[in-house]
C-alpha cells in the first residue's frame, strides 16, 4: 500500500478520482506507441491476387477526399479553435478522420471583442473535452453585459456547421432553458446575430408544443423556459439532444428542486451553464451547480463536504486554530484550481472601455421635519429598545422583530405615507384593547412599533397621495422630474428603481399627478408582456419618459437603453442588487453619457446601508438575496446601536468617516473639518490634485469614495448636473464619478 505525500493529503489532491492530477497522467499514456492509428488497407479482389500474394492486376487505390476547413484558418482575423491533442483523437476518431480546423465564421468574428473570442474558445474546449478534468461542461459566469448569450450562439452554430474530425458538425440538436421572460430575446439573438436563413429557433409557448418540435426537421435549436421544461418532461426525455444550455443557471444551485433533477436527469453530456450571479458562499450550492455541468469531478457530496466544505468553514471561524487556517486555505486553493478548469468569470472592468461615458451621483437628501419627528418617536419604541435589551441581533429568521424595525425605518426614509396605515391600525387596535396593557403581549409586538404615530401626522395627511413636503427624497425626486420635462425637445427618459412595490405605487401617483407619461413592470406585470413593454419605451417613438421598475423584477436581463438616466430611489442591503439594477442602461447599444443618481435620507439607516456597501469589512449580517428567500440573518448588537442611531448634526456622514479636511466650498470639495484625531497638515482638495476619468470597480471601498468629486450644499452654481441643481434646496452632500469621460470613438 502506498503512502500519501503530506502536499497532497493537505490540498485534498489524493481524495480525488477525477482531478487533472489524475487526468494528466492518464492521457500520456493513452495512445500506446506500438497502436499508432493506420490508414485502412484498399480493397484487393481476392479473385484476382497470384498464389504468391501479389496483386495480377493492380488495383487503383481510391483516397478519401481530405475535407476542407469550412472558413479560411490562415486569414489575418480567423478565429480558430484549438486542435485536439493525440490523447483526444485516439478516443474519439475511431475512423481515422481527417484533422481539420474548425474556424469560427468571419460573419460572427467580426462582431465578437477579445474577451467574446477567449469565451467561445474556453466553452469549445470544455464542450469538447480539451481541458484537464472529466466532464464535458462548462459554466460561463461574466458578469451582466459581457454579452454571454453571444458568445454561446456562436458556440452553437460553429458546433452545428463544424467539427474537428472530418468536418462533421458535432451537434444536431440543442436544448435552450433559460426564465420564462428571456425566451422571445432568445430568439431574437439568434436572428440578430444569425440572421433567420442561417438557423431555425423553436420557441416554446402556449401554442408552440415540443411534439412539433420533435417532428420538424426544420429547427435545430429549441428554447424552452424553466416552467414548462418541468410541464414537458417526458416530451423532452424522449429528444435526444447533442447540448444543453441554461441560462440563469444559478436557479439549480438548488439540487433538490423539480427543474435541477429534470436537467440533471438528461443523457446529455455536453452541458453549458450561464451566470450573471457571482457564486455565493454557500459551498453546497456552489457543489450543486458544478454537479449539474460535469457529474463526479467534485466526488461525491459526502465526500466534497469532509474533504472541502467542512475544513474551509472551519478555517473561517474566529477560534480555527493555526493548523485549521493552514488547512483550509490550501482546501479552498485547490478547489479553485480544479473548478477554474471549466469555470470562467470575467468582471464589467474589461467591458467599460467599449462603453459611453457614466456620471455616477450619490445625493444625500435632506429628511423632512415630520420625517424627523418620526424617525425619532421609532427609535423610542419599545420594540427598538428591546432589539437592543433582549439578545435579539444573534440570530434571527426574516421576521424578526429587528428586521421589522429595519424596515419600518427604511419605508419612512422613502415616504412617511408607507406607515400610515400601520399607524392607524395601531392606534385602533389600542383603543380597542384599551390602555398600553396590549403592548406586553409578543404576538403584538410589530404592531407596538407603530402605537403613537398616528398624532404626529399632520391632520390634513391622506393615505396614496404623495405629499412632497413631507419626504425629502421624493421632493428632490420632483424638482428633477420638473427639470427634465421643462424642455419637451430634449427626449430625456429616466428609468425610476424601487425595491418596493408600495414605493413604486407613490411614484407611480407622482407622475400622474404631474402628467408624465411612464410604463411600469413590477413582480406583478406577466412574463409574456415584459419584452414587449421593454421594447416600447426602448423605441425612439414611445411617448413614455419614465420607466417605473421594480429591483426584482428587473435583475434578469432586462436592456433599458431608451433611457439615459437612471435614479435608485432606495437602496438594497446587497450592493449586487443596485449594481443590476445600473447595468440595465449602461450597456451595449447605449449612445448617451449615462447618469446614474442614488438616492439617500441623510443621516438615516439608509447611509447606514450604504456604508457598509462601501466598507471593506463585509456585510453585517446575511440578507435576503435576489430569489426572495431568506436566510440566516444576524447583526451584532454593536451593528444594531449604529443602525438605530439617528445623526441629525451632520449633512453626511459618511464623509465624516472619510477623515477629508478639504474646505473650498466653490469646487468639488466641502468645508467639513477633518475629526480631531486626524493631524491637520496643509489644506488640500478631495481628489489630490487633478481628477483622472476612474472606473468603478465591483466592490468600492471608502478610499475609492475618497477620490470621487464631493460637494457640500449648497451645490456651486456651476455644477455639471443641472437637473440635481434644480432641486439642490434639499440636497445636503453630494459624491461624484466620473468613468470614460473621454468621448468614446
Amino acid at each position: 500500500m502506498g503512502s500519501i505525500s503530506e502536499d497532497d493529503w493537505t490540498t485534498g489532491k489524493c481524495f480525488q478520482t477525477g482531478s487533472s492530477s489524475t487526468i494528466g497522467a492518464s492521457a500520456s499514456l493513452a495512445v500506446p506507441p506500438s497502436r499508432a492509428p493506420r490508414p485502412p488497407k484498399p480493397f484487393a479482389n481476392p479473385q484476382k491476387t497470384g498464389a504468391d500474394g501479389s496483386t495480377a492486376l493492380q488495383t487503383k487505390v481510391v483516397q478519401p477526399r481530405a475535407a476542407k476547413p469550412l472558413y479560411d484558418p490562415t486569414h489575418p482575423d480567423a478565429l480558430v479553435m484549438p486542435r485536439p491533442p493525440s490523447s483526444h483523437q485516439w478516443q474519439n476518431n475511431q475512423r481515422n478522420d481527417s484533422i481539420v480546423d474548425v474556424v469560427v465564421d468571419p460573419h460572427l468574428v467580426s462582431k465578437l471583442r477579445p474577451h467574446q473570442q477567449k469565451g467561445v474558445i474556453f466553452l469549445y474546449e470544455c464542450i469538447m473535452g480539451l481541458r484537464q478534468y472529466e466532464g464535458c461542461g462548462a459554466i460561463l459566469a461574466d458578469e451582466m453585459g459581457l454579452g454571454k448569450t453571444l458568445q454561446c450562439i456562436t458556440l452553437v452554430w460553429t458546433l452545428f456547421k463544424q467539427g474537428p474530425y472530418g468536418g462533421k458538425p458535432i451537434i444536431k440538436r440543442v436544448l435552450i432553458v433559460t426564465p420564462g421572460s428571456l425566451v422571445k430575446n432568445w430568439c431574437r439573438e439568434f436572428r440578430k446575430w444569425l440572421g433567420s436563413e442561417r438557423i431555425s429557433v423553436f420557441p416554446v409557448s402556449s401554442d408552440k408544443k415540443v411534439e412539433e418540435f420533435k417532428k420538424s426537421p426544420l429547427f435545430p435549436v429549441m428554447v424552452i423556459s424553466y416552467e414548462m421544461m418541468v410541464r414537458y418532461a417526458d416530451d423532452i426525455r424522449g429528444i435526444t439532444f447533442d447540448l444543453v444550455v441554461c441560462d440563469e443557471g444559478h436557479r439549480l444551485k438548488n439540487s433538490t428542486i423539480k427543474t435541477a433533477s429534470l436537467l440533471s436527469s438528461l443523457a446529455v453530456r455536453r452541458r453549458i451553464l450561464l451566470t450573471g450571479t457571482p457564486i455565493q458562499n454557500d459551498l453546497q450550492e456552489f457543489y450543486s451547480i458544478v454537479e449539474f455541468c460535469n457529474p463526479g469531478v467534485l466526488g461525491t457530496s459526502g465526500s466534497f463536504h469532509r474533504v472541502y466544505e467542512e475544513p474551509i468553514l472551519r478555517s473561517n471561524q474566529p477560534s480555527a486554530t493555526k493548523e485549521e487556517k493552514t488547512l483550509g486555505a490550501a482546501r479552498a486553493t485547490e478547489l479553485s484550481r480544479l473548478t477554474s478548469l471549466f469555470v470562467l468569470r470575467r468582471t464589467q472592468e474589461i467591458n467599460n472601455k467599449y462603453l459611453p461615458p457614466k456620471v455616477e451621483t450619490v445625493v444625500f437628501c435632506k429628511p423632512s421635519a415630520l420625517q424627523l419627528r418620526l424617525y425619532q418617536h421609532l427609535l423610542r419604541s419599545p420594540l427598538i429598545r428591546s432589539c437592543l435589551s433582549r439578545g435579539y441581533a444573534s440570530s434571527a429568521s426574516a421576521g424578526s422583530p429587528h428586521l421589522v424595525c429595519i424596515g419600518a425605518l427604511k419605508k419612512l426614509c422613502n415616504d412617511p405615507s408607507l406607515l400610515y396605515q400601520a399607524s392607524r391600525k395601531a392606534d385602533e387596535e389600542g383603543k380597542r384593547r384599551g390602555g398600553e396593557s396590549w403592548l406586553l403581549d409578543h404576538d403584538d409586538e410589530e404592531e407596538s412599533l407603530y402605537k403613537g404615530l398616528l398624532p404626529i401626522y399632520p391632520p390634513e395627511y391622506t393615505e396614496g397621495r404623495p405629499l412632497l413636503a413631507h419626504c425629502g427624497k421624493l421632493c428632490v425626486l420632483s424638482e428633477m422630474l420638473r427639470a427634465m420635462h421643462a424642455d419637451p425637445t430634449r427626449r430625456e427618459r429616466l428609468v425610476l428603481v424601487s425595491n418596493y412595490t408600495q414605493t413604486l405605487d407613490i411614484l407611480q401617483a407622482l407622475c400622474s399627478i404631474e402628467g408624465y407619461q411612464f410604463c411600469r413592470l413590477d413582480g406583478s406585470t406577466p412574463t409574456a408582456k415584459r419584452q414587449s413593454i421593454v421594447e416600447h419605451f426602448n423605441s425612439s417613438y414611445a411617448k413614455e419618459t419614465i420607466f417605473l421598475l421594480s429591483s426584482k423584477a428587473g435583475g434578469v436581463g432586462l436592456n433599458l437603453i431608451g433611457a439615459s438616466r437612471l435614479l435608485l430611489y432606495d437602496i438594497d442591503w446587497n450592493p449586487a442588487n443596485d449594481l443590476q439594477a445600473m447595468a440595465r442602461v449602461w450597456r451595449d447599444g447605449q449612445k448617451k453619457t449615462v447618469y446614474i443618481y442614488r438616492l439617500i435620507t441623510a443621516g438615516t439607516i439608509e447611509e447606514k446601508i450604504y456604508q457598509r456597501q462601501i466598507s471593506k469589512q463585509s456585510l453585517s449580517g446575511a440578507v435576503v438575496d435576489a430569489k426572495g428567500q431568506s436566510g440566516s440573518v444576524k447583526f451584532s448588537l454593536e451593528d444594531l446601536r449604529d443602525l438605530f442611531t439617528l445623526h441629525e448634526g451632520s449633512s453626511c456622514i459618511t464623509h465624516d468617516m472619510l477623515s477629508c479636511d478639504c474646505t473650498d466650498t466653490n469646487g468639488p470639495s466641502s468645508n467639513v473639518k477633518a475629526p480631531g484625531d486626524v493631524q491637520k497638515g496643509p489644506q488640500r482638495p478631495c481628489q489630490l490634485g487633478k481628477l483622472k476619468p476612474t472606473v468603478l470597480k465591483k466592490n468600492l471601498s471608502m478610499g475609492d469614495l475618497n477620490e470621487w468629486q464631493h460637494y457640500l450644499a449648497p451645490l456651486p452654481e456651476d455644477f455639471q448636473d443641472e437637473y440635481l441643481l434644480e432641486a439642490k434646496d434639499g440636497i445636503t452632500f453630494v459624491f461624484q464619478n466620473e468613468t470614460n469621460m473621454v468621448p468614446v470613438p
